[in-house]
């Protein structure tokens, strides 16, 4: 092999190590942010990806123009913006492309309420949580995107829709704890992650919740699977 042949090859080799590395760290990275997204508080839970700049969002449009997250994330850029006309394009497009887009539809009401127009933000958010009224799930989950909205009275109604809808669903009573939380409410966070737990003792993020309230539970551990004995030679 010539020295020209030689630095080639090293070249290719360490372009090469280079591509392996990023991707371990690309795989490490997203595993780290899947957790950290579903570690159980309201806080750090994401109901969307990430957010992408406006010139990534338009540029995505190119290759899959019927991507409601885009459109959703677009709109979002353009009500922080107060450029209500193009949010309002924007999450209606999501809605289009995908009806149950529970974020999307949260962020409508805001938006509407944040123009000014509360008769068609009231009139939007009544009708979404009409879609839901025979899903305790997804009561649940419009209820935790007008949380994250800060629209706390329509996601209190959703909250005790989903639990007259699934009143022994453990992650209903857990979320509305969870709100009550973040209310500052301490006496109703008790009383349904109490619950919550009672349904299902097998929440480390529960436990750990009420442990921050004042009240001692453990989480039951698992049993250790016993190894069959051998029945002897046959």
């Amino acid at each position: 092999m010539t020295g020209k042949s030689k630095d080639i090859a090293t070249k290719v080799n360490v372009a090469l190590s280079a591509c392996v590395f990023l991707i371990f760290a690309l795989l490490f990275f997203s595993g780290c942010a899947e957790q950290q997204a579903t570690s159980g508080d309201v806080e750090t839970l994401k109901i969307t990806p990430a957010e992408k700049t406006e010139d990534e969002l338009l540029a995505e449009f190119h290759f899959k123009f019927e991507n409601p997250d885009a459109h959703y994330q677009l709109g979002g850029i353009y009500h922080k913006q107060g450029r209500w006309a193009k949010a309002e394009y924007h999450y209606n497009l999501a809605l289009s492309f995908d009806p149950s887009h529970r974020a999307a539809q949260a962020a409508m009401v805001k938006m509407l309420t944040d123009s000014g127009d509360a008769t068609k933000a009231e009139q939007f958010a009544k009708a979404y949580m009409n879609q839901v009224a025979i899903s305790a799930k997804q009561s649940l989950k419009l209820a935790r995107a007008f949380e994250q909205e800060q629209l706390y009275e329509y996601a209190l109604t959703c909250y005790e829709q989903s639990l007259r809808l699934g009143p022994n669903l453990p992650e209903v009573s857990k979320y509305f704890g969870y709100y009550y939380m973040n209310q500052g409410n301490k006496a109703r966070a008790k009383e349904y992650l109490t619950r919550s737990f009672q349904l299902n003792p097998n929440q480390p993020d529960v436990a750990g919740a009420l442990g921050r309230l004042g009240v001692a539970v453990e989480v039951p551990r698992k049993p250790i699977k016993q190894e069959k004995k051998s029945g002897g030679p046959t």
